[in-house]
């Protein structure tokens, strides 16, 4: 009851962002709907999609998690530990609302599947997903129920682990992200154009591109305060640093599903890939970039609220609120001019992987 009255009382932007971790999980819940009808109609060959389903599952929890790290009603403050709300308590709050948020949407998900499908009422849009949806087929309602609560589970999960994380400095995991991220590209070159062994593959790619986003972030600090900085590149690489841990995994997952747009584009005109989750792949890739780019986009609130004390002070000693501004884009083109050839080098050594 807690959780649903501090979800109840909350900003509207922070109703926003919890509206839109519950739109992410109506968009997985329907695809692993989507894939159990495919099972059932076709069960050779189902597995594989089932995996690759697991890629949107994973963007949306790490978009959930993001939302619960921001969320105000869950951070800790000083002297609700008297009252009963500490860092356990506030964290299982924290679970339970992003659990909420998740189940809503697996609700509308289960609800647009079976409307389709017209086990509601009536085929809509003349039937034409009923074919695609494998109508004629029944839907094992366990397995569908079991696939639906997958997202709630593991989001609320992941989120009470949030207080036992301790991240690695941004320099400690720089070189694991290059070395994972070098065994993600050779497994591709190994496995080819199909089968698990590419899904593998890019998942390593994208967790060792995680684990270096906080050491590229930590550099692109360090090359803004390169070469007698003055006031304005100081304060936007040391807060550029600062901001490596939280902002540094989901930029260097972002730079992932950039790097796999790109190499998609490229092998397109070279016989291209087959679709892993057949014609709900487009919308499959749509939700995995939207998680990624709202993922970074939370994180960097996070970031700007952590430093809502130090930019207070430089407000109080006569700062321009123009410097602060300046100062955060030049922080962003930092990233930019890194992560942008980052994702075009990845990309261009998995397409020569893929279509040796």
């Amino acid at each position: 009851m807690l959780a649903l009255r501090l979800a109840r009382g909350s900003r509207p932007l922070v109703q926003l962002r919890r509206l839109l971790v519950a739109a992410a999980s109506a968009g997985t819940g329907f695809l692993l709907l989507y894939v159990l009808a495919g099972a059932v109609a076709r069960p050779g060959g189902s597995f594989p999609r089932l995996l690759w389903a697991l890629v949107p599952l994973a963007a949306t929890v790490q978009f959930a998690v993001a939302v619960a790290r921001t969320d105000p009603a869950t951070r800790p403050r000083e002297g609700l530990d008297a009252a009963g709300l500490g860092p356990a308590r506030l964290s299982l709050v924290a679970a339970i609302s992003t659990a909420v948020a998740c189940t809503l949407g697996s609700a509308l998900a289960l609800a647009a599947f079976l409307h389709l499908r017209g086990d509601l009422a009536g085929l809509p849009f003349d039937g034409a997903g009923a074919a695609l949806l494998h109508a004629d087929q029944p839907l094992p309602v366990a397995a569908a129920l079991t696939l639906l609560v997958l997202v709630p589970l593991t989001a609320a999960a992941a989120v009470l682990t949030l207080p036992r994380r301790k991240p690695l400095a941004p320099q400690t995991g720089l070189p694991w992200g290059i070395a994972i991220t070098a065994c993600g590209l050779a497994v591709e070159a190994y496995a080819g154009r199909g089968g698990p062994g590419m899904l593998a593959g890019w998942t390593l790619t994208a967790v060792g591109l995680a684990l270096a986003g906080p050491g590229l972030a930590y550099a692109c600090g360090t090359l803004v305060q390169a070469v007698r900085p003055g006031a304005l590149r100081l304060l936007a690489g040391r807060a550029l640093q600062e901001e490596a841990p939280r902002v540094g995994p989901p930029l260097g997952v972002l730079c992932a599903v950039g790097a796999a747009a790109l190499t998609a584009l490229a092998v397109r005109d070279r016989g291209g890939l087959l679709p892993p989750l057949g014609p709900l792949t487009g919308p499959a890739a749509a939700l995995v970039a939207l998680c990624a780019a709202a993922t970074l986009l939370t994180s960097a609130v996070e970031a700007r609220q952590s430093r809502a004390a130090g930019r207070e002070a430089l407000t109080d000693l006569g700062a321009p609120a123009k410097v602060l501004r300046t100062a955060a884009s030049l922080r962003a083109t930092a990233l930019l001019a890194v992560c942008a050839p980052l994702s075009w080098g990845v990309a261009q050594l998995t397409s020569l992987a893929l279509t040796r």
